[in-house]
């Protein structure tokens, strides 16, 4: 019997690009049978909260509406629709307990089904993934 595989990804930034990525990332890898877990930190925390809408980086912030319509038409969920389908697939959403103490961010302001989680306890899982990765 194999065992399932396991992939692990650290969030640090909260741009558009490096909201959707853990998401289609996350969702695929979840979709292949694999046990997904997400840790948001730092900016990429603010991914978590409720109603985020994460802009483009830079000059590009002022293209993020187009970018939207484009994922939009080719088929690809909004990042609200990504994070309920994550949900759905029993993704595991990490909120980094010490990000939220210098950002001032409480559990209320999270989306539902976030879990708060301390590095050490993210790390434990991380350590026994077959894959990890850093968005940031």
């Amino acid at each position: 019997m194999t065992e399932t595989k396991k992939v692990a990804m650290v969030v640090s930034e909260g741009t558009f690009d490096k909201a959707m990525m853990p998401f289609i990332m996350g969702v695929t890898a979840a979709s292949m049978g694999m046990d997904v877990y997400i840790f948001f930190t730092f900016f990429g925390l603010s991914i978590l909260k409720k109603g985020a809408r994460p802009k483009m980086g830079g000059i590009f912030r002022l293209f993020t509406g187009m970018m939207e319509k484009r994922m939009k038409s080719a088929g690809v969920e909004s990042l609200k629709e990504q994070i309920e389908t994550a949900k759905e697939l029993g993704i595991h959403l990490y909120a980094c307990s010490t990000t939220m103490k210098i950002m001032g961010i409480k559990e209320s302001d999270l989306v539902e089904g976030a879990e708060i989680v301390g590095a050490a306890k993210f790390l434990d899982i991380a350590a026994d993934s077959d894959v990890q990765l850093f968005i940031g």
